[in-house]
């Protein structure tokens, strides 16, 4: 069995690798919110899906799904996803494992049926980096879709609800995607993106706590004017402003434990080399499991701000663009998890994640569970992501088992 499950491991990084050549961006990985070689993504997946014996289709948010009939009719579904967006010159693995997955998983059962349904969803949005709002696809399924969601613009000025119908969707009929009652789980595989498993030497981990995390805009504002006439005392120099703050964030975030922040994002204007820069957006996020922790410090680094600019004849502002609140897995299929793993043949080993992923936004409604795959290296977000083919074949071992459990709960 193992040797078979090793081959499918190989088998489902190709599969990762070519949906990676999909891209907005020739040489790299980049593939945003319904982009048009997303197109080309869903028809790779819905082909391998079909081929599984699995009906296909495309909610009106641009979630791929795929459901695999149970042994009768019956309105008690299991989902296994994650999300098939990335972020710009990414690697091949996040978010697109977990979807490949959970097809193989359905591939393992062959005509085998369970007592509920399996639908493997691939979500069309998790990383926010097209409309600076992230988990569209994972928060269609939940029903937590609004008017001002729809109604956010791309760098290109296009709304969600324009780039929905552009991709010949009716972002009227969004609800409809919302998972049912009868959803009696949702599992997500995912490599882990930090160090953790393979400092520890082990294949996979399996998630207690998703972090919370708060993203928010701070703008800087001055007065732009010529580099060469205005003296050093009579600036008004927003980057200036900017920077000294986000040196501030890296001092003040050290201080606490366990506690990460990031200027990620620096927009200046005018932006030319010969100007004082007038305005200057930084882009922060901050994360910690401790939800209180998390607020206090994003109330401190804006207080700095404030400081900061005053010191300076700035002003600044804020906009939140996102506040999640840190999320614990569900415990009952956690321990089915952690069951499966050790009758697998590993070693348990539960962790928090510190990155965001849509089993925190569908854990609001569904009972959810996640398992971390080891990352070699650490690195993620970028081409050089990676991930071993026995770590794929032990995620699918310990998916099996997990069926198993479920089955037998529910015969």
């Amino acid at each position: 069995m193992m040797a078979r499950l090793n081959a499918i491991g190989e088998q489902v990084i190709k599969r990762c690798r070519l949906l990676a050549e999909a891209t907005e961006e020739p040489g790299f990985t980049t593939r945003t919110f319904l982009s048009e070689p997303m197109r080309a993504v869903h028809r790779q997946v819905r082909g391998w899906m079909e081929a599984a014996g699995m009906s296909v289709a495309v909610d009106h948010v641009g979630n791929l799904r795929g459901v695999y009939a149970g042994a009768q009719t019956t309105s008690r579904r299991l989902l296994i996803g994650s999300h098939l967006d990335t972020v710009l010159r990414a690697g091949a693995f996040d978010g697109v494992l977990g979807v490949l997955i959970g097809l193989s998983l359905i591939e393992l059962l062959g005509a085998r049926r369970l007592p509920f349904v399996i639908e493997v969803v691939g979500f069309s949005e998790e990383e926010g980096v097209r409309f600076g709002a992230p988990f569209i696809g994972s928060r269609a399924l939940i029903g937590d879709i609004d008017e001002d969601l729809l109604e956010r613009r791309d760098a290109n000025g296009i709304s969600v609800s324009e780039a929905i119908k552009s991709f010949g969707l009716d972002p009227a009929r969004i609800s409809e995607a919302r998972a049912g009652d009868g959803t009696i789980g949702y599992l997500e595989f995912h490599i882990e993106q930090g160090l953790v498993l393979d400092s520890l030497g082990l294949p996979l981990g399996i998630v207690e706590t998703i972090c919370g995390q708060s993203r928010i805009d701070v703008s800087f504002e001055g007065k732009a004017n010529h580099a060469g006439t205005t003296p050093m005392h009579m600036r008004r120099d927003a980057l200036a402003g900017a920077a000294e703050w986000i040196l501030a964030v890296e001092r003040d975030t050290r201080a606490i434990p366990n506690a990460v922040a990031t200027v990620g994002q620096l927009d200046t204007s005018p932006g030319a080399s010969n100007v004082i820069p007038g305005s200057a957006r930084a882009a922060l996020d901050v994360r910690h499991a401790d939800d209180i922790v998390r607020q206090d410090l994003v109330k401190r680094l804006l207080r700095c701000a404030e400081q900061i600019a005053a010191s300076r004849c700035l002003t600044v502002s804020h906009e939140q663009r996102f506040d999640q609140r840190a999320v614990a897995m569900d415990s009952d299929l956690t321990e089915l998890l952690d069951r499966a793993v050790v009758t697998a043949g590993h070693r348990v080993r539960r962790m928090s994640s510190g990155a965001g992923h849509d089993a925190m936004i569908m854990a609001r409604r569904i009972p959810a569970a996640m398992l971390f795959l080891r990352n070699p290296g650490g690195i993620s977000h970028h081409p050089d992501e990676t991930v071993l083919a026995d770590d794929v074949a032990a995620a699918l071992s310990v998916g099996m088992r997990f069926l198993e459990e479920l089955e037998r709960r529910h015969a």
